[in-house]
């Protein structure tokens, strides 16, 4: 994808209004159900949506976030991006949140790490992420000692948690490819915040195993030998690839971990506030309905996520 098609797909995104939400009512059936928080001793894991591939895991004692991006700076400071820490912190505590053990960032898009330090800096989370994460983190003024640098097939235990990374890729486009080599100052062009290493990040729990699939690529070997009951799939771009695309998009992912359940994420318009109702990006119907016939297809069920709301993603599943 040449330059200019990608600022233009960024202005079609940050257009995205009223028009595209009309898309979540026709999959309202498919709504994943609400549950109450995981509490200490209960054996539960429970998890609540924040848009991207924002996701809050708790399982009573220990809570950690994939991503953490909340402040979703708009369109128009696309070229002067910075963490809103006041927004931040109003989030964290709408969401309920005080104090995380880690904040894993599955690459180094801002709609992904432009938060995560901050995030890890206000509740005493050590930052997981690339090199370039990493960076992101030096340049926010994260201390060194709650930055953790992965590689593939690091695993890290938290509580009863263990995060592994994987490496992966992230869907093909050509934004911000490359690597952040210093850390990096804001505000920050949206494009500076290059991808890093993009990772599947796997979370066990008991038993209970969830994969995080941040952006809809992939190399096709990265999760050989592994498992997970539910995938959080990242939907952001599919509808615009082709089927064969999607056909091995969804067989690299969710037929080799064997998944029961997808939960499609990355699907919303991550230049509008969370203040609001999550708007789906242009192509959002078309990634749902191509997601709904491969499920189909191989008897895995599709749920879609609700913002702020706690959910128990493995219920039902035997």
């Amino acid at each position: 994808m040449k330059p200019v098609r990608c600022i233009v797909l960024v202005l079609l995104m940050a257009l995205a209004g009223p028009l595209a939400a009309a898309g979540l009512d026709d999959y309202k059936p498919l709504r994943l159900p609400e549950a109450a928080r995981a509490a200490t001793g209960t054996d539960r894991v429970t998890v609540m949506f924040l848009g991207v591939a924002t996701l809050l895991f708790d399982d009573g004692e220990t809570a950690l976030m994939i991503d953490g991006y909340l402040t979703r700076p708009p369109f128009a400071q696309f070229k002067a991006m910075q963490p809103d820490d006041a927004l931040i912190k109003k989030h964290l505590a709408r969401a309920g949140v005080g104090k995380l053990a880690a904040v894993a960032a599955v690459h180094s898009h801002f709609d992904h790490a432009l938060d995560s330090p901050r995030v890890a800096q206000f509740t005493g989370a050590m930052l997981l992420g690339s090199e370039s994460t990493a960076n992101i983190g030096r340049g926010q003024g994260l201390v060194e000692s709650q930055i953790r640098v992965v590689k593939n097939g690091d695993s890290l235990p938290y509580g009863k948690f263990n995060i592994t990374f994987l490496t992966s890729a992230h869907l093909p486009a050509q934004f911000g490819l490359g690597q952040i080599t210093e850390p990096l100052k804001f505000p920050a062009p949206g494009e500076a915040m290059k991808l890093g290493e993009a990772f599947s990040i796997l979370i066990e729990n008991q038993g209970r195993r969830y994969l995080i699939q941040g952006s809809a690529g992939f190399t096709g070997s990265e999760l050989a030998g592994h498992k997970a009951d539910v995938v959080f799939l990242g939907a952001g771009g599919l509808g615009a690839t082709t089927a064969s695309y999607q056909g091995r998009y969804w067989d690299a992912i969710v037929k080799t971990v064997g998944a029961r359940r997808v939960v499609p994420i990355h699907w919303d318009n991550f230049y509008l506030p969370l203040d609001v109702d999550l708007v789906p990006s242009p192509g959002f119907d078309k990634s749902m309905d191509a997601l709904i016939a491969l499920g189909k297809r191989d008897g895995v069920e599709i749920r879609l996520p609700v913002e702020w709301q706690w959910t128990e993603p493995t219920l039902g599943l035997k």
